[in-house]
Parts: C-alpha cells; structure tokens; sequence
C-alpha cells in the first residue's frame, strides 16, 4: 500500500493538500485487529476496526474478512468491494470477493444464479490479476466444477483450469483432477489421483484427510478409519483431523459418541481461519445429539 506525506501548498487563494498516511494509532490497531482474526475472534477485530474509523484499502479487507468468518457474506462482499476499488489491482480481494458472492448464492436460493455469475467474473478477475495467484485457480477451478453451462462453468472449463494448478504444484493439480474424475463418476481414476496427491506430499495431512472421506463415502469404511489413524499420526491433536473425522461419522450416522467426543476437543482447540467455524462445529455438535 502508498504511504502519502501530508503536503499544504501556499498558494494564494488556493490549498491543496494531498491523503495523510495513515497514523501510528490507525496503524496499531488494525495490526490488533489482525491479531484478533488470526486468533478466530472476528467480532472483536471488526469491533475494533469500526472504533478505529479507518478506510484504508488493508481495513476494509480485513473487515470484509471478519464479516465473511460470522456469516454475513452481504456486508462482506461490500467491504470487498470497497477495498477493490482502492487497489483494483489485488487478486486477493477480487478473490474474497467472489467467495462472497458464492456464499450469497448458497444462502439466497431466488437470487442463485446472480450472484454465481458474479462469483464466477470474480474469480476470473482474481486470476487474471495475478495468474499465479495459487488460491484463486483453486477457488476458479471450484468454481466451473459446481457451475452449470448456463452459468460459465462446465467439466472441459474445469479441466483446463486443473492442468494449470498442476503446472504449479503437482500435489494440488493432482488433487483437482480427482475431483473431475469423482464428478465425471470415473472412480477409479479418482481414487488413484487421490493416492498421487499423497504420493507427491506425504507430510500433508490434508490430503490424508481427502482421502479418508472418500473411502468412507464410498463404503470401504476399513480403509477410511485406516486413512484418519494415519493422519492423526501425521499431526497428533490436530483440530482438521478431530472436525474432518467427526463430520464423516455424523455425515453417515455412525460413531456419533466418538463423533461428539472429537467435537468437544476440537471446540476446546486453539483454531486459525483456516480451520472451520465453531459455529460449524456447533452446528454438527446438535446434529449428533438428535437436536
């Protein structure tokens, strides 16, 4: 982000002045507030960031960001916009954008198919704007995987967008096409594809976890339970491993005290952003309990 110096020119009849940088108190704080979101408390941050009255291209991305973590996808997409239109040229934020405009999809039945074609052009912008932008590929290539033709999304879109996230990095690339095999129902392939994801990045408990819910959803629950006792070893008291492995169980209605067990743990557990929402986790909590 330009920092600006406050300049008055004495001109006769005439003052210029150009933006102030932004103050050592603004400064401080939002580097609090950012604190605050890594640490998952985004009410807090986004109480903050108001009190600070910043506007700043860094605020609002950030307060479009808290906003986006306690659901409220419409005042996201807003600060979203807003910091987009201070520096139009981030990837980041058109990215974040478009995740805005899909999580309005998901929730607004009636205004569906607007607001994915605005998450669509969004991502597309993302990519455009920086084409080695990593998560906005990812986030691309969900994108055409989900979306009808009617929408601009589609399988051979998919693909093409799959073969650049390999060109990358292989792990993700592999990752991709075995969600295009899955959906194309060939899988076999996506099984195998699975396996090469975990072939190229072994130490990715993640991709362990990919694995296991596939197998669990494909009924060869032996396996699967093989797959999560690998990941805990790869990352004992992770809170991915205890939510991902709770979901499968509830998801199919099985091991709902060792479901709600790991729920418990994981609502106990030092969570980042990039872990699910405890209200996600809250939410799947009553659903084993019959609430």
């Amino acid at each position: 982000m330009r920092v600006f110096i406050l300049i008055v020119f004495a001109v006769p009849g005439l003052f210029a002045q150009a933006p102030s940088s932004p103050s050592p108190s603004a400064t401080d704080s939002l580097s609090k507030a950012e604190d605050l979101y890594r640490s998952t408390d985004y009410q807090a941050s986004l109480t903050l960031l108001r009190g600070s009255g910043q506007s700043s291209a860094k605020a609002e991305f950030l307060i479009g960001r808290d906003q986006f973590m306690l659901g409220d996808y419409k005042r996201a997409a807003e600060a979203f916009e807003r910091a987009a239109a201070l520096e139009p040229a981030n990837s980041e934020y058109a990215r974040w954008l478009g995740r805005s405009f899909g999580r309005r999809a998901e929730t607004s039945p009636l205004l569906a198919s607007k607001y994915a074609a605005k998450a669509r052009a969004s991502f597309e912008k993302a990519v455009s704007l920086d084409p080695e932008n990593g998560a906005a590929l990812n986030d691309l290539f969900d994108c055409y995987l989900e979306a009808p033709g009617f929408l601009g999304g589609g399988f051979d879109k998919a693909e093409a967008i799959a073969t650049r996230i390999g060109e990358r990095d292989p792990a993700e690339g592999h990752f991709a096409q075995a969600q295009l095999a899955d959906r194309r129902k060939q899988f076999d392939t996506a099984e195998e594809q699975l396996r090469w994801v975990i072939h190229a990045a072994p130490r990715q408990v993640a991709h362990v976890l990919d694995l296991a819910r596939y197998l669990a959803t494909h009924g060869r629950i032996t396996e699967s339970e093989a797959a999560f006792d690998e990941a805990e070893r790869l990352a004992p008291n992770s809170p991915r491993v205890r939510f991902t492995r709770a979901q499968t169980y509830i998801e199919q209605k099985r091991n709902l005290d060792q479901a709600k067990a790991l729920l418990n743990q994981y609502l106990q557990s030092n969570l980042t952003p990039d872990d699910p929402p405890r209200a996600e986790a809250e939410k799947l909590l009553k659903e084993a309990s019959g609430a």
